[in-house]
């Protein structure tokens, strides 16, 4: 096994939307990519998204020898694989073909190589029971697309061996991503449970006809959104404490949590919880001060707003 900065071949199995989302950010990259789809027309579709792709890659800024013609896509599972030094799979989310594309891959792909899965859901210990060489399958979850959004989600399960989860981490952030390594299997990771939160409580209120689609879409777009690409929702709340910060506001609106505002139960807010958030957001902060965090904030959100505004008029 090569080092992840020594990586110069990955295999992209699957050439959906995700997996051809791979494709385009790992070409970008400077990688030469062998890729494989069961579907008649891969090629071309995987053609016309790394198309579509590329001008927003090309601003972004490519690397040193990447190039659209260094893919290639092979008839077979065993030939998309021969000779990777990674394989990256994007199956669809179903359990029973991913363990079987799994097993296939891990009995097709050069000995030691890491294989990732996209999936957004499941976890790699119910997907990992039919290969035989499972220490080596870890989870890899993006977003889409790909090429653009930088968080990777990176798990194994209970066969997979703790060197390919640490592999694969640092082979995502070689490539520019930015990774998460979980400390445990969590049925759909860190981000997509939050995002459904979120999704579920819309859902709720237009069944209810409490909002609108639009009003819905607003309410995030020019009002919470814009903080989190800087903070995220525990930062933000802390700012929300003032010069206490988390601690005074879990502990002024921490009795808030048990109002009906959401269909979610509330969790109980028991020291430990209290002092567990005190302490993330403290590290998270790290010497930055309150009045720092607000700076940065508001730095980051005037921006953001600049940014969306001018790619507006420029569509408009």
């Amino acid at each position: 096994m090569p080092e992840p900065d020594e990586v110069t071949t990955v295999a992209c199995i699957g050439a959906g939307v995700i997996g051809g989302g791979w494709v385009a950010h790992f070409l970008a990259k400077g990688f030469r990519v062998r890729a494989w789809d069961p579907a008649p027309d891969a090629e071309r579709r995987l053609g016309r998204l790394v198309e579509a792709a590329w001008p927003a890659l090309t601003e972004l800024g490519l690397a040193e020898g990447a190039s659209r013609d260094n893919l290639t896509v092979l008839p077979t599972l065993a030939e998309a694989v021969e000779g990777a030094e990674f394989v990256q799979e994007s199956a669809p989310e179903d359990l029973a073909v991913k363990r079987t594309l799994l097993a296939d891959i891990a009995a097709a792909a050069p000995e030691g190589v890491v294989i990732a899965s996209s999936t957004s859901g499941y976890g790699m210990s119910e997907m990992q029971t039919e290969a035989a060489t499972p220490g080596r399958l870890v989870v890899g979850h993006p977003f889409n697309p790909p090429y653009l959004i930088p968080l990777v989600e990176v798990a194994g399960g209970t066969r997979t061996e703790a060197w390919a989860v640490d592999w694969a981490s640092r082979f995502y952030r070689q490539v520019g991503k930015t990774v998460i390594t979980m400390d445990n299997e969590l049925p759909g990771f860190i981000a997509n449970r939050l995002q459904e939160a979120l999704w579920r409580e819309a859902l709720h209120m237009v069944a209810n006809g409490e909002a609108t689609v639009e009003q819905i879409d607003t309410a995030i777009t020019d009002g919470p959104g814009l903080r989190w690409p800087v903070h995220g929702p525990c930062l933000t709340f802390h700012l929300a404490g003032g010069e206490g910060g988390m601690a005074h506001m879990l502990d002024h609106f921490g009795p808030s949590l048990k109002a009906p505002w959401t269909r979610l139960e509330a969790p109980e807010l028991t020291r430990r919880l209290r002092d567990d958030m005190v302490d993330g957001c403290e590290t998270e902060a790290g010497e930055r001060s309150i009045a720092d965090l607000v700076a940065e904030r508001d730095r980051a959100i005037i921006a953001v707003q600049r940014a969306v505004r001018a790619s507006r008029e420029t569509t408009s």
